[in-house]
């Protein structure tokens, strides 16, 4: 078929499940790109609950966008678009991904000069700048299998032996053919996949790039790795891939891929080494998470009792001056971990195990569980009471053990345990006068600790502001200078092109790109983890120490209404669905408050939390009901969350906690 039958030289195909904010800034970057080359845009959305969809047909009324009820996976969505598109090429687009400016109208070129190929990679770099291996891949055969999932890959990258999953021992700045090309970008010839078929719908999310890129192969078509053009990819915000089911999705992938192409022994071969690495990564990543979860508790709570151990020998022997033990075995076996049991789990409240450490927060904790032990104690019959003296010093060593170890761990250079890691970012914001100022703004809305250092202007002359500390052409500089912590840039003012140079020069660093006109920022905090964003407004009730209050908060008032059931069955509206109630807070299905129902896209713009009984409309008796006021009640909510909001609303609202 020759491309004058084509409507369209190129097809772009995006498909969406609740990233709203990320395929927002793909689509600003899909259309600057688009200017070059006569492009089609779809955008599927797969029952995306975030306002995708709204976004889509408000801000780009020319991407055709297909709306699916349900969930139908990445490769029905994308054919769906196939099938009805024009292009003489297709290109499947990540929408955590930005493209540059010529990104169509290189990788088009390119494939107009070699009609031997079927397909057409990218490289693909993070948020922090870093390529991506994934960029170019090699066929996973037994072999190949088995040397990426047991590790020996990763031991010998450029090997032509062990690293050809990833083909590390390919130059990535040049030119390459390859076998499997990555779904992120998966340019292909409209002619190529009439031939070879569309992607096979039995993956449903994973492994069908590595499918359609070796049917393209066996079709005689070539597969290419093209690095004149670089895309930011930001890792699946959709999926974590850290997660135990992703590693199950994606390996059982793999066994769909094995029995389809492989012969049968090899088939049987390379499920089996799947289903090892399912278990053996499914146990490490449980096992892993768990000793992540409990080490800092475990070392605290044995450092805490030997002190004690050893405080209470030299207070037998010469406070007390007792010729044997003064005190029972019963209170090292017994009452010591006790002690230590309120000690922690009040550190634990008061945020002491939260990352970043806070030094503060522990010191917090281990006053309200002292002061608890002594009320306590002060109850106690007599012969129960062992010793004051001993529960004060005993706070004071674990008060010092704990702050010794916090400094210990900060020393060890491991960041998550950094005690200046909550300390505030030293920012530079590159844009325009008019960008940078409302990019600041939006900054200076967020929850975020910044420490903003200056403005450096996207023009080649500084401009008069004093805030304004160099230009873009001096970036790396002063970055050095000023030891900058992260680079946002308004892509209002730079091109793609010279963002992702600008970011291929120091991947030490977080970078974040605030897209035209946005309330949002977006980028990554790490090479190993996806993409991230700062909005504005409404975090506060998802910060893991608000959770936390929240789930107690909820806990302790469900044991109080339990115990009053008995008089608080003549009080409430509804005393059957009030008992209920109770029983499903302590289950963990609702919460006593929660977001008011509003309209369906605003509401899912929130942080996301537990359906509540109660909500912050109903302290009032007399409200008006328009949409925008619940909205912004659940705003305020959000934002300004605290115990005290949710005591509140529970004691104006406290007859209708009976509500189904």
């Amino acid at each position: 078929m020759s491309s004058t039958q084509f409507k369209n030289k190129l097809s772009v195909v995006i498909v969406n499940y609740n990233v709203e904010y990320f395929l927002e800034q793909c689509l600003h970057s899909v259309v600057k790109a688009a200017t070059k080359v006569s492009t089609e845009v779809f955008v599927v959305d797969n029952n995306s609950v975030d306002g995708s969809v709204q976004m889509v047909k408000d801000k780009f009324p020319s991407v055709i966008c297909i709306e699916n009820k349900d969930n139908t996976g990445f490769s029905f969505a994308n054919n769906q678009a196939i099938k009805i598109s024009t292009g003489e090429y297709v290109l499947l687009l990540n929408p955590d991904t930005v493209v540059e400016e010529d990104t169509f109208a290189k990788v088009v070129d390119f494939m107009d000069k070699h009609p031997d190929a079927g397909g057409l990679g990218v490289k693909m770099i993070d948020g922090k700048g870093n390529f991506l291996p994934e960029s170019k891949r090699g066929l996973p055969t037994p072999a190949v299998a088995f040397y990426k999932i047991f590790g020996i890959a990763a031991l010998f990258p450029k090997s032509k032996i062990f690293g050809k999953y990833h083909l590390g021992f390919l130059d990535k700045d040049s030119t390459h053919e390859i076998e499997i090309l990555s779904g992120a970008f998966m340019l292909m010839r409209k002619e190529t996949l009439d031939k070879v078929g569309l992607l096979d719908e039995s993956f449903f999310m994973y492994g069908e790039d590595i499918d359609l890129s070796y049917r393209i192969i066996k079709g005689g078509y070539k597969n290419y790795y093209f690095p004149e053009t670089s895309i930011i990819h930001y890792k699946g915000e959709s999926t974590k891939k850290s997660s135990v089911n992703y590693v199950i999705v994606f390996y059982k992938a793999m066994v769909i891929f094995a029995q389809k192409h492989f012969s049968q022994k090899n088939a049987k071969t390379f499920s089996f080494l799947i289903n090892i690495a399912i278990y053996l990564r499914a146990a490490v990543a449980i096992v892993t998470r768990f000793l992540q979860r409990i080490v800092i508790p475990v070392i605290d709570s044995l450092v805490i009792f030997i002190g004690i151990y050893l405080i209470k020998s030299y207070y037998e022997q010469y406070i007390k001056q007792a010729d044997s033990a003064y005190y029972p075995a019963e209170y090292m076996h017994y009452v010591v971990p006790a002690y230590i049991l309120v000690w922690l789990f009040s550190v634990f409240l008061a945020g002491g195990y939260d990352k970043p450490l806070r030094l503060l927060k522990i010191v917090n904790g281990l006053m309200v569980g002292t002061a608890i032990i002594l009320i306590v104690y002060a109850l106690l019959p007599e012969q129960y009471r062992y010793s004051r003296g001993l529960i004060l010093l005993g706070a004071l060593w674990a008060l010092l053990s704990m702050l010794f170890s916090r400094f210990a761990f900060h020393l060890s250079g491991i960041k998550k345990y950094s005690l200046t890691a909550y300390q505030k970012k030293r920012i530079v914001i590159v844009g325009s006068e008019e960008e940078v100022v409302r990019v600041n703004n939006l900054l200076n809305q967020t929850s975020i600790n910044v420490n903003l250092l200056g403005f450096v202007s996207s023009n080649e002359t500084k401009l008069s502001d004093t805030r304004f500390i160099g230009t873009a052409a001096q970036l790396q500089e002063i970055i050095q200078v000023y030891k900058i912590d992260e680079v946002v840039f308004c892509s209002k003012d730079l091109t793609v092109q010279q963002i992702i140079y600008q970011m291929s020069l120091n991947g030490d660093i977080d970078y974040k790109i605030a897209p035209p006109e946005s309330l949002y920022l977006i980028g990554s905090s790490s090479i190993h983890t996806s993409g991230d964003l700062y909005t504005i407004d409404i975090n506060s009730i998802s910060k893991p120490e608000n959770v936390r209050n929240k789930w107690v908060l909820d806990f302790l008032i469900s044991l109080i209404l339990l115990v009053c059931s008995p008089i608080l069955v003549f009080v409430v509206s509804n005393p059957t669905q009030f008992l209920l109630n109770i029983f499903r807070v302590l289950l963990g299905k609702v919460s006593w408050v929660g977001y008011a129902m509003e309209a369906e896209n605003l509401q899912q713009k929130l942080p996301n939390i537990k359906k509540g009984i109660l909500n912050p409309a109903d302290s009032f008796s007399k409200l008006d009901t328009e949409a925008n006021t619940i909205h912004r009640l659940n705003v305020l909510y959000s934002k300004d969350y605290s115990v005290l909001n949710d005591l509140s609303i529970l004691w104006h609202s406290f007859k209708k906690i009976g509500r189904a």
